[in-house]
């Protein structure tokens, strides 16, 4: 089909050339004007002047006359036009000179071999200038809408829904490709997060499970190994906790990011222990009564907020953070939050774009 069009386009091109071309090949010779005509009317005016017809002083007149109006025909009269032999060779040259332009300008700048971006990695991008993010997820929502059994789209939005801190929507979208596609350590690790950020950080006994599933499918995934090490420090089982970690931080690849968190959480369980944390011994956050569990999660997000304004972090944890806040009801501290994230992460424009979006659904502007 694009091969057509540029043929089409390239058509086109050629005969907007020879049209003109042909229309002066039609003018016709009888509409230039006529010399002979005019000379015999000089001719005519000189046997009437002999013949006495014409005064002597009216010749010169008639003359002048005559020649008045071959001068005037003249000038109104088109150009001469280009000899056939003239016209055949711009013709020529257009039909074979457009197209060969043409396909040595694509030939040149062209990518005829260059495949589409997957939608997948398109919906990923951190560039906001290369991708309308909310305009796909809004194509990928209404298909869905048709379409619920294309477990594939699901696949595709549930990572960019728990990127977007919609966990409860990410959850159902992984929870979703993994009715329809099958169990997958990504997609467990995927729906344990999103479990996990609903619940503002607690791994509840579901999250556990998923990540359970994951790790058995994936050992060398280190998300789900991560949140184990975390359920285990909220069960109140801290020698657990960093013998998973310490585990994983020996594991892990050279120059990896969350190698270097990983190592100080590992540090900060080797020092005292943190305030609260005894309290918590031997009990499950998730199984705490309303009060209690609202308590231990204020005193987790106050350790999250110490840490994060001591040692920075990733733009996950500010926007935990921020969420965290929001939702214990101190939308000041989530101010704060918000202009520390800002600050820390101003080099990064895709995640203050992040930022702001989190303001504006939390309703933080301002």
């Amino acid at each position: 089909m694009l091969w057509v069009v540029f043929a089409a386009m390239t058509g086109l091109a050629v005969f907007s050339v020879l049209w003109p071309l042909s229309r002066l090949r039609r003018i016709a010779p009888a509409s230039l004007p006529n010399i002979s005509l005019y000379k015999a009317q000089v001719a005519e005016i000189d046997r009437d002047a002999a013949s006495g017809l014409i005064p002597a002083p009216d010749v010169a007149a008639a003359k002048t006359d005559a020649a008045r109006r071959l001068l005037a025909v003249s000038a109104a009269a088109p150009a001469s036009p280009p000899g056939r032999r003239d016209v055949r060779i711009a013709a020529a040259a257009a039909i074979v000179l457009i197209p060969a332009l043409a396909l040595a300008l694509y030939s040149r700048f062209g990518r005829p071999d260059l495949p589409d971006a997957p939608l997948a990695a398109r919906l990923q991008s951190t560039d906001p200038g290369k991708t309308d993010i909310a305009a796909a997820i809004v194509r990928i929502e209404a298909h869905l809408r048709d379409h619920p059994e294309d477990g594939r789209g699901w696949d595709v939005i549930a990572p960019v829904y728990l990127r977007l801190g919609r966990a409860e929507d990410a959850r159902r979208a992984f929870g979703e490709a993994i009715r329809r596609l099958g169990d997958s350590a990504s997609r467990e690790a995927g729906l344990g997060e999103a479990i996990l950020a609903n619940a503002q950080g607690v791994v509840t006994a579901e999250a556990r499970q998923a990540f359970e599933k994951a790790s058995g499918a994936d050992p060398s995934l280190p998300q789900p190994r991560y949140y184990l090490g975390l359920a285990a420090l909220q069960d109140g089982k801290p020698e657990e906790a960093r013998a998973i970690w310490t585990k994983l931080a020996d594991k892990a690849p050279a120059g990896a990011p969350w190698a270097a968190t990983l190592r100080q959480r590992i540090a900060a369980l080797s020092g005292p222990p943190a305030a609260g944390r005894d309290s918590l011994a031997g009990k499950s956050i998730a199984s705490l009564p309303e009060a209690e569990r609202a308590a231990a999660i204020r005193s987790m997000v106050e350790g999250l907020s110490a840490r994060l304004q001591q040692n920075g972090g990733r733009l996950d944890e500010w926007k935990r953070l921020v969420r965290a806040y929001s939702v214990l009801k101190e939308p000041e501290k989530a101010r704060a939050a918000l202009a520390d994230a800002r600050k820390n992460l101003s080099s990064d424009a895709g995640a203050n774009a992040e930022l702001d979006g989190l303001a504006r659904e939390l309703g933080l502007e301002g």
